[in-house]
C-alpha cells in the first residue's frame, strides 16, 4: 500500500509537470500571446498559489502544529529559497540556452531548475500527508484529501503560464512546436522528485508535518511575490498603467477560485 501511495504522490507532481506543456500549445495556434492575456495568466497564477499556501497549507500547518511550528516552517521555507537563489545567482538558466546544451549541460540546468519548481513539489507531497485517512476523494482505491486535489490543481494551473514563458523564446529561435512542449515540461521535471521526497519524510516524521506545512506555505508564498508577479510586471511594462490592472483581476480571480480550501 505504501508503494501505491508513494506512486500516486508522484503521479500527481508529473501531472503538474505535464500541465506546464499546455503553456505551450497556444504556439501550435498562434504566433503570439497577447500580452494582456499573459499578464492576467500570471495574476491569475499568484492569486491561486497565495490562497492555496494560506488558506490551504498554513490552515493544516496550524491545526496539525499550532503557530509555532507553523512559523518556523514559513521561515525555514522563505530562508532556503532565498538562499538557493542568493547561491545561483549567477546562473540562471534562459530557455534559448536549451536548445543549445549537451546531456552534461542538461543536468546542470535540470538543477538550477529545482531551486524554482522542488518547492512546489514539496507542497504536492505535504498537501497528500494524510492519504490513507479520513474523508477524500477516492482516486485508485485510495482516498485522497480534499487538500491534496486542491494544491495539485493549483499548482497544475499556475505551470501553465510558466509554460507560456518557457515557449516564448523557443519559438522565437524556430524551435518546433513539440519541441516547446517538451521543453516547458523539462522545466518542472523537479516537481514529482520534491514530492515523493516531502510525501515520504512527513510519512516518516509526523512531529515535523506543521514545520512541513509551513516550509511549503513560506516557499510557494516567497515564489509568487520573488518570481510570479515581478515577471507579469516585466511582460506588462509596456501596457497601460505597466499592466496593473489584469495583474490585479487576474490576482483576484485566482484567489476566488481557490476560496473553497479555506473550507477544507
Amino acid at each position: 500500500m505504501v508503494h501505491a501511495e508513494l506512486a500516486l504522490v508522484t503521479l500527481a507532481g508529473l501531472l503538474t509537470a505535464l500541465a506546464t506543456g499546455l503553456g505551450a500549445l497556444p504556439f501550435f495556434f498562434l504566433d503570439d500571446v497577447n500580452d494582456r492575456l499573459n499578464v492576467a495568466l500570471w495574476g491569475f497564477a499568484s492569486g491561486i498559489m497565495l490562497a492555496a499556501s494560506i488558506f490551504g497549507l498554513a490552515t493544516e500547518g496550524l491545526a496539525a502544529g499550532g503557530p509555532l511550528a507553523l512559523g518556523v516552517g514559513l521561515a525555514v521555507g522563505v530562508a532556503l529559497v532565498v538562499a538557493s537563489d542568493r547561491a545561483l545567482s549567477g546562473t540562471e538558466i534562459h530557455p534559448r540556452k536549451y536548445e543549445e546544451a549537451g546531456f552534461k549541460k542538461l543536468v546542470l540546468i535540470l538543477g538550477v531548475l529545482t531551486v524554482h519548481s522542488f518547492p512546489e513539489g514539496v507542497a504536492i507531497g505535504v498537501s497528500f500527508a494524510d492519504l490513507p485517512l479520513g474523508e477524500g476523494v477516492s482516486v485508485l482505491g485510495l482516498t485522497v484529501p480534499v487538500l491534496a486535489v486542491f494544491i495539485t490543481g493549483a499548482i497544475a494551473i499556475q505551470n501553465v503560464p510558466e509554460g507560456i514563458a518557457v515557449a516564448i523564446p523557443l519559438q522565437g529561435l524556430g524551435v518546433p512546436r513539440w519541441r516547446m512542449v517538451w521543453w516547458a515540461v523539462f522545466s518542472s521535471l523537479p516537481q514529482p522528485i520534491g514530492a515523493a521526497l516531502a510525501y515520504a519524510f512527513v510519512r516518516t516524521a509526523r512531529d515535523f508535518l506543521a514545520v512541513g506545512f509551513g516550509f511549503a506555505a513560506g516557499a510557494m508564498i516567497y515564489l509568487v511575490f520573488s518570481e510570479l508577479v515581478p515577471e507579469a510586471r516585466s511582460i506588462g511594462r509596456d501596457l497601460p498603467r505597466n499592466g496593473t490592472p489584469e495583474l490585479a483581476i487576474g490576482l483576484f480571480c485566482g484567489v476566488l477560485l481557490m476560496l473553497p480550501v479555506s473550507f477544507v
